[in-house]
């Protein structure tokens, strides 16, 4: 595709997933005048309920994959573990942003972590792990704790173990599963951060302000935007970001998940090529949203330079809630400024992300206030 060329509301978008993410990006695609169609093996899914048309296949079936691209003016994708072979089967006939390039990097930890130091970026120390005797000399070099990860596939805090001994490195192996993991120096950072870079197929490049998450059961709980911090820490967290989308080629949008150290040092601890959870308050607290902005940057479209309209908070709602029946939604949103997004999910189970709340308000303690107190409202 011409990178100058412009993809126009009335076109086909694909949309390689179809959880809640994919779910966002179709409710704003649409608003945009496209149409969107969906991909997955899931029917009824979060996103297939919202899109034009769902396709319901498997994605190692090339002969659907390839039916499904040439419906389409191009491509995106929701979640990281698509198989890189059917983004390129699909790439093959339709444009797929981001490319089979960018999940190779970002689908498993030990890639991503070394593309990421050979390009002078600041990430954890750590070593690629295979087996025991790895393990051992990884904690050796690093000093215990350390953490163990598979490369591939983990996230919500799946997938890794912390060693604090060299006893406990045999029962995480055989948890763990696998045989190709990387071990990580356990950091004493202060906070966590991520920042929403977004990058368009001419160049253009973007990001939102600093946003700080906070986690419950390895689960993101909430985030609040703008994150508190020193100006040298928003401009290195920026600097992070526009250096990672460009030695990636980045065409879409990347959330880039950061350490904050008690020097205000950053280190990267992951990279996620989509839409992410803790973007979901932009769709309150900015004229143009990470959904919108993923749309503008995979279609040509101009990126939206809008500043934030007021601090805002978003806190996720699990499975959890749902424990005690039919959450009161009227008690929340009786609380001032507070919205409410359902992911069209069937069934509630524990540690799963159902929706969320957002708040906005002339300040951060503000807007957290009233979206932690109109979560605490949801249970009868």
């Amino acid at each position: 595709m011409n990178p100058t060329a412009i993809v126009p509301p009335g076109s086909t978008i694909g949309v390689f997933g179809s959880g809640q993410l994919g779910r966002m990006f179709t409710m704003v695609a649409k608003q945009m005048g496209y149409r969107v169609v969906i991909y997955s093996p899931d029917a009824d899914s979060p996103a297939g309920q919202v899109a034009d048309r769902e396709i319901v296949a498997q994605y190692d079936d090339q002969s659907a994959v390839e039916d499904f691209a040439r419906q389409c003016d191009v491509i995106t994708l929701e979640f990281e573990n698509i198989p890189v072979e059917t983004v390129g089967w699909a790439g093959a006939i339709t444009p797929v942003h981001p490319d089979a390039r960018v999940l190779h990097v970002a689908q498993d930890r030990i890639i991503e972590k070394q593309t990421l130091a050979d390009a002078g970026l600041p990430v954890t120390p750590f070593r690629p792990v295979f087996n025991a005797d790895d393990v051992r000399r990884a904690a050796d070099e690093l000093g215990y704790p350390i953490v163990l990860k598979t490369a591939r596939s983990g996230y919500d805090g799946k997938g890794q173990r912390i060693l604090r001994d060299p006893e406990s490195i045999e029962p995480a192996l055989a948890e763990l599963g696998s045989d190709r993991l990387v071990a990580e120096k356990m950091i004493d950072f202060q906070r966590e951060v991520s920042i929403l870079v977004y990058r368009s197929r001419n160049g253009s490049v973007g990001t939102y302000p600093l946003i700080e998450n906070h986690h419950a059961n390895h689960i993101l709980d909430y985030s609040i935007c703008p994150a508190a911090g020193s100006d040298t820490l928003r401009d290195a967290a920026r600097q992070i970001a526009l250096t990672t989308a460009k030695s990636l080629d980045l065409v879409g949008l990347l959330c880039i998940e950061l350490f904050v150290q008690s020097d205000d040092r950053l280190l990267i601890n992951e990279l996620a090529p989509r839409p992410h959870n803790s973007g979901h308050l932009t769709i309150e607290a900015f004229p143009c949203c990470q959904y919108q902005q993923l749309l503008r940057a995979i279609c040509g479209l101009p990126l939206g330079t809008e500043p934030q309209t007021r601090p805002a908070a978003m806190a996720n709602l699990l499975g959890d809630v749902w424990d005690g029946g039919a959450p009161a939604f009227e008690n929340a949103l009786a609380v001032e400024a507070v919205q409410l997004h359902l992911y069209g999910k069937q069934t509630a189970a524990p540690g799963r992300k159902m929706g969320h709340l957002t708040a906005t308000a002339d300040s951060i303690e503000a807007a957290l206030a009233n979206v932690l107190a109109a979560r605490d409202q949801l249970k009868r």
